[in-house]
């Protein structure tokens, strides 16, 4: 298995800590299912990884299908996380207003800028698929990742 599932799994486990230890409001339960969806999507880089790295030819075509089977989904639950993470933001800033100082927010306003744009970069994917909006849309994969992870730890 790749590096990428255990992160994930570890970012899944750090994230249901932050939310069993504090206040469970409305905008949390927003905030952790569209983080769900993000986490969902981002194991299929995960899976890519299994299929480049060295594993047997027999279990590459076993994933590989397992992939293919879950593609047409793919866009469409990066668009239901964004949704979710829209419904976090409006209900966050109902409850506690927008705050620039505040490192939560700012980290919070660069994912979901980030995965406004990762969500374009899909759907401009699946219009046409070229090596410059693959690259562009994986790049912007890592740099969700680092803003929710950021958003997760303050």
């Amino acid at each position: 298995m790749s590096k990428w599932f255990f992160i994930n799994l570890a970012v899944f486990i750090f994230a249901l800590w932050k939310m069993s230890t504090g206040h469970l409001g409305v905008h949390i339960l927003f905030g952790g299912f569209g983080l769900l969806f993000i986490l969902y999507n981002w194991t299929r880089h995960a899976v890519f990884s299994t299929i480049r790295s060295n594993i047997s030819r027999k279990r590459k075509i076993k994933y590989a299908k397992l992939s293919k089977k879950v593609l047409p989904i793919h866009k469409w639950t990066g668009t239901t996380a964004l949704i979710l993470i829209l419904f976090h933001i409006f209900f966050v800033i109902h409850y506690f207003g927008f705050q620039v100082t505040n490192v939560k927010m700012v980290s919070g306003l660069l994912a979901v800028i980030t995965l406004s744009l990762v969500v374009i970069t899909g759907w401009m994917r699946f219009i046409k698929t070229t090596y410059k909006r693959r690259m562009i849309h994986l790049t912007l994969g890592f740099c969700l990742f680092t803003f929710v992870l950021l958003h997760l730890i303050f």
